[in-house]
């Protein structure tokens, strides 16, 4: 198909190798689909049968397995950051860099006329040399990318982690010092030569434009801003969520469920990466102990344990029994947060947890963990207003009593702040879950693609 002669498009799709990203990606891929675009999706080979159920349009979404290499400090087999933890992840990126030669010979075979890509700093050089557009595709907050616009080494001072860039165009979504060491984190090694900043300032510079998972309804003044940054074009593709799932909640869950008042339950999930010390996990539960409300509690076992039963502080389960559950196993998170009987979500604000639970009727209580979560914190708790922040302690951690108080506050029906947060997450679940909306970024969205390809 000859890029003159008809305006589908064929886009080649290569995200990091996290299912944090994997998913907004094929979320993306079915939007096009739908829409009549092909896709070739590259991934690692034992990732394709899990995410093959999410493929939409099979006849139009093609996956092409790759093989990562077993390096040094790389768990055996290891082909995702799930199992890797944060410390080695350098060695994983190394690893996938290896495969050039097998991502060549895949764009090569299918011929796209573009590439998205995000940590994949060599991909925009590899898709010149093969006539393929290579398109920077941020399934993160946009405001990650601003804060990235500033040179970050091991010497930079915390004053100077903390300072926004030139323009940024919020003075409340701002890091505290004590976070601070997040930033820096960027500055270090990163595979191949790299830190982690220069690998992303790297790809976003030499690509031929710029796409966001995003909508200017949440962050329009942070999309401005980048537009002039960056001085080349940036898309949105609207937060590309699938329709919501009409698959039953199983049974289990909904006999469980159904013991209480609708609205009252609070359901935390932290998602697949968090993993907690054994005190922060016992402190965290007690929280939702002393909060008196009934409580499913679904994380990852705490470092140094098989399974969270054994890591439950002593008598916890007889004085919360018919209260409060906690599992350790994967839960369906988007189906329980849409059931009307869980009135509040306490949550890690991962970019894509965020956009699931905007659209549900859920108080929020967020408890971020890296760079991106304290950002998307600070826009949902500080512009937008719609949840709070669990106040951490000296010592950075989360008490019984900060949790408790949190969940407390956005529960209480006759409490003002409670209420203003309810009218406004109402208010904005309204226009994201206008269809319309969603249709129109996707259109939008693909006709910028088309005059991208005809350059």
């Amino acid at each position: 198909m000859s890029k003159s002669d008809s305006s589908k498009l064929h886009v080649a799709m290569f995200p990091w190798v996290a299912y944090g990203h994997f998913i907004p990606f094929l979320h993306l891929s079915n939007k096009l689909a739908q829409k009549g675009h092909k896709i070739s999706f590259l991934l690692p080979k034992g990732v394709q049968p899990k995410l093959e159920n999410m493929n939409q349009y099979p006849d139009l979404i093609q996956f092409f397995p790759f093989v990562i290499p077993q390096l040094d400090g790389l768990p055996p087999g290891a082909e995702t950051t799930s199992v890797v933890p944060m410390n080695q992840q350098k060695y994983l990126a190394f690893a996938v860099d290896q495969t050039r030669d097998q991502v060549e010979d895949i764009l090569k075979v299918v011929k796209p006329d573009m590439v998205f890509y995000d940590v994949w700093f060599w991909i925009p050089d590899l898709a010149r040399q093969l006539g393929i557009s290579p398109v920077f595709y941020v399934v993160v907050s946009s405001m990650a990318q601003w804060l990235n616009t500033k040179e970050v080494i091991k010497e930079t001072s915390v004053e100077e982690v903390m300072e926004m860039p030139p323009g940024f165009p919020s003075s409340t979504v701002k890091l505290k010092a004590e976070e601070a060491p997040l930033v820096l984190f960027m500055a270090e090694d990163f595979g191949s030569g790299l830190s982690f900043q220069q690998r992303i300032r790297k790809s976003r510079e030499e690509s031929d434009a710029i796409a966001f998972r995003t909508c200017r309804e949440i962050e329009g003044p942070f999309v401005d801003h980048g537009a002039e940054v960056f001085g080349k074009p940036v898309l949105l593709s609207g937060p590309c969520l699938p329709e919501t799932n009409t698959q039953q909640l199983e049974g289990k869950w909904v006999d469980w469920l159904s013991q209480f008042e609708p609205g009252s339950v609070v359901f935390c999930s932290f998602g697949s990466q968090s993993e907690l010390q054994k005190d922060e996990f016992q402190e965290l539960v007690l929280g939702f102990e002393s909060c008196g409300l009934p409580f499913l509690v679904a994380l990852k076992p705490p470092q140094g344990c098989l399974t969270v039963e054994e890591a439950l502080p002593e008598g916890f389960q007889e004085r919360v029994k018919g209260r409060g559950l906690v599992y350790g196993g994967w839960v369906p998170q988007e189906l329980l947060l849409h059931h009307p009987n869980i009135g509040c979500f306490v949550n890690h604000c991962g970019y894509g947890t965020m956009w699931e639970f905007l659209l549900t009727d859920c108080q929020i209580v967020l408890i971020p963990e890296n760079l991106d979560q304290i950002l998307n914190t600070r826009l949902l708790v500080n512009e937008l207003k719609v949840g709070v922040e669990v106040e951490r302690g000296e010592n950075k951690q989360v008490s019984k009593e900060s949790l408790s108080e949190a969940i407390k506050l956005v529960m209480n029906k006759e409490n003002e702040t409670a209420n203003m947060l309810r009218a406004n997450r109402a208010k904005l679940k309204q226009t994201l879950s206008n269809r319309d909306l969603q249709e129109e970024y996707v259109n939008n969205f693909i006709q910028s693609l088309q005059v991208l390809v005809k350059k």
